[in-house]
């Protein structure tokens, strides 16, 4: 009955549109076919089967755009619902063979992605491409099924990938560098400044050899290259002076004259009377004496002013506890004053309170002293107990948990069990080397290894484990120096008590 009714309506439909001049019984017969097709069409697109399922995806493509024109050209419905019929058809198969080719392509679609975070396609069009042709072909022949070659082609799509993304790396961090030293061929500074030339050219090749180690441990290649372009200019200027003294336009007197100048100039900043009748070499001596007694100087007024700015937190925090701790006692005891009635049952609830507050105080003091300043530093901020791990140290792009951190997870678990029932919220940092999407993925996954580790080996419930990763947006200290992003680098564990210990 349910089937004669439905014939009857798209049977109604149709006559409507053979006689409508306004299109409104053309779109209600389109809804009435396509809608099954819309969903698969959608199903399919968001698989992204156009790329992983190209040939299924086509033909459902094929069916679908033959269906519309049946419809648009007014022909037999029953054709239109054969279309879109075998458009369904085809779609689902498509959605079914890009799972399929997601994970037997998996490491082939990893390494695609992280050439292109890396801008690879730009960067390094040529190979780019070539791995692209492999990749289609590897899906294409998975598509038809033939496992074996398409694994095959996977394999040599990989390592094309993979060079793409070398190359892309070397030409974001060695390009411009190797553009210079071109250029500095080319004007053949070499025959000025031949020794300089050669120290370039060897860091940037000791650059390109540490990239080619670890694509991805890009700080002391970023280091060589700066130092390369300091050579490469200091050639290009002293090229400039070697050639006006061999041309005769700067004599080697005038020359020293000048340099003996700004000798002086920088001794008279530093209070120092210059004596050069036989050399340079004792005004050089006391030159550097001078400014590394400033330097030792300025360094213990720099340590200075961190232990008073670290006192000072310390004060700080002190009375802001104390702050908390009589606001507190003044609210308990305009309550008790309330409730003379009852004073029997409010003393014992203000000793209670009282207690409670002692507790969680000796309980962070007691977290405080497990830790040594290099480990960890420990802080409360308001009703929360942080655990800031300096020395939860990972291996560069890893996020494995180390045996050497075995012990300082340890007391980590001790510190935890001070607080049982509390709520646990692991954050995990990075500095600001590398690419903020990787960082930020990183973080995430980091904190993710300590919650696990808490899970599998300190027994935690996992409702009390929350893990959070917020890349490089949190510095503690100044990304400008290795100490300071080695302190960025971190894993903070929030310890935030129940209501009850709290109370």
């Amino acid at each position: 009955m349910t089937t004669n009714i439905g014939f009857l309506k798209v049977t109604l439909i149709a006559i409507l549109f053979i006689l409508s001049d306004n299109g409104l019984a053309q779109n209600e017969l389109r809804d009435a076919f396509f809608k099954d097709a819309d969903i698969a069409k959608a199903t399919a697109e968001a698989a992204n089967a156009k790329l992983f399922a190209p040939n299924n995806f086509q033909r459902g493509m094929k069916e679908y755009g033959d269906a519309e024109e049946l419809l648009e050209r007014g022909r037999n419905i029953d054709y239109v619902r054969s279309n879109t019929s075998d458009a369904i058809k085809y779609f689902k198969t498509a959605v079914r063979a890009a799972k399929f080719a997601k994970t037997t392509l998996a490491q082939a679609i990893k390494s695609r992605q992280d050439g292109a975070n890396v801008g690879a396609p730009k960067r390094s069009p040529h190979i780019w491409n070539s791995a692209q042709q492999k990749f289609i072909r590897a899906v294409q022949l998975l598509e038809r099924g033939d496992l074996e070659k398409a694994k095959q082609l996977e394999g040599e799509a990989i390592i094309l990938y993979r060079d793409a993304e070398l190359a892309s790396i070397k030409e974001q961090y060695l390009g411009e560098t190797q553009r210079l030293l071109s250029d500095a061929d080319k004007a053949r500074i070499g025959r000025y400044t031949p020794i300089i030339l050669k120290k370039a050219k060897s860091l940037i090749a000791k650059a390109e050899s540490e990239l080619n180690k670890n694509r991805y441990e890009i700080d002391q290649p970023k280091s060589l290259v700066k130092q390369a372009n300091y050579e490469i200019k200091h050639a290009l200027y002293l090229s400039e002076i070697v050639r006006q003294v061999g041309d005769k336009d700067l004599t080697v007197e005038q020359l020293l004259l000048n340099w003996e100048q700004n000798m002086w100039t920088i001794s008279d900043v530093a209070g120092i009377v210059p004596n050069m009748g036989e050399g340079h070499n004792e005004l050089t001596t006391k030159l550097v004496a001078h400014f590394k007694l400033q330097s030792n100087e300025q360094q213990d007024l720099k340590q200075k002013l961190e232990k008073l700015e670290q006192e000072l937190k310390v004060l700080e925090q002190e009375k802001t506890e104390n702050t908390v701790r009589i606001n507190d006692m003044d609210e308990e005891l305009r309550a008790l004053d309330q409730q003379l009635i009852d004073a029997s049952s409010d003393r014992a609830m203000l000793i209670q309170r009282l207690e409670a507050q002692a507790r969680v105080k000796e309980q962070f003091e007691q977290v405080e002293k497990m830790f040594s300043p290099q480990e960890a530093r420990v802080f409360r901020e308001a009703d929360t107990i942080i655990l800031r791990l300096f020395s939860l140290n990972f291996d560069s792009g890893a996020s494995r948990i180390k045996p050497e951190n075995f012990n300082l997870l340890s007391k980590a678990e001790k510190a935890i069990n001070i607080f049982p029932q509390s709520e646990l919220i692991i954050n995990g940092h990075t500095d600001s080397q590398g690419n903020d999407d990787l960082n930020q993925r990183i973080s995430q996954e980091r904190a993710e290894s300590v919650k696990q580790f808490m899970i599998n080996e300190m027994k935690i419930p996992i409702h009390r484990l929350i893990a959070s990763g917020y890349g490089e947006t949190q510095p503690v200290s100044s990304n400008d120096t290795e100490a300071g992003r080695a302190r960025n680098r971190r894993i903070d564990i929030v310890i935030s008590p129940s209501i009850e210990i709290i109370e």
